[in-house]
C-alpha cells in the first residue's frame, strides 16, 4: 500500500522565477515521511538519503501536490523508503531515504520490534 500525502506549497517556497527551492522540496518530502509514522512507526533516525530532481516544481496559489511513498525494503534495523513528489500528473523529485531504528538512551541503532516491522510491512512494495 502507497501512503499518499498532499503537501502545502507557500508563497516563500519558490525563488525568483517561481520554482521551489530544493532545500524547501525536502522538507515537503519529510512532512509527508512524518506522516507516515503513526504508532509503532517509532524511533527511527535519517541515515541515508538519495534524491532526483526531475523537473522543475512549481508554485502555484492553493495547489497541493501530493507525496506517494512506500516501503522498498526492511532489514533488521533498517528500511528504505521510496518517495515520489507528483505535480501535474508527473513526478518531479524522486527520493529513496533509509531510516534506521535508533535508542536514543544508547546512541546506537537496534534491531526493529515486531510492532515496527508489522507497522512498515504495511506500506511495503518489491
Amino acid at each position: 500500500m502507497r501512503h499518499e500525502h498532499p503537501v502545502q506549497l507557500r508563497w516563500s517556497d519558490p525563488d525568483s522565477l517561481g520554482h521551489v527551492n530544493h532545500a524547501r522540496a525536502l522538507s515537503l518530502i519529510e512532512d509527508a515521511r512524518l506522516a507516515m509514522v503513526d504508532g509503532p512507526g517509532g524511533s527511527m533516525i535519517l541515515a541515508r538519503l538519495e534524491v532526483d530532481y526531475l523537473r522543475q516544481l512549481y508554485y502555484r496559489v492553493g495547489e497541493r501536490p501530493c507525496v506517494s511513498s512506500w516501503v522498498t525494503r526492511i532489514g533488521t534495523r533498517s528500511l528504505t523508503v521510496r518517495q515520489e513528489l507528483v505535480q501535474d500528473g508527473e513526478v518531479a523529485i524522486r527520493a529513496d531515504v533509509v531510516l534506521v531504528a535508533f535508542d536514543f538512551a544508547t546512541d546506537t541503532s537496534r534491531p526493529l520490534t515486531d510492532d515496527e516491522r508489522e507497522h512498515w510491512a504495511r506500506y511495503l512494495e518489491e
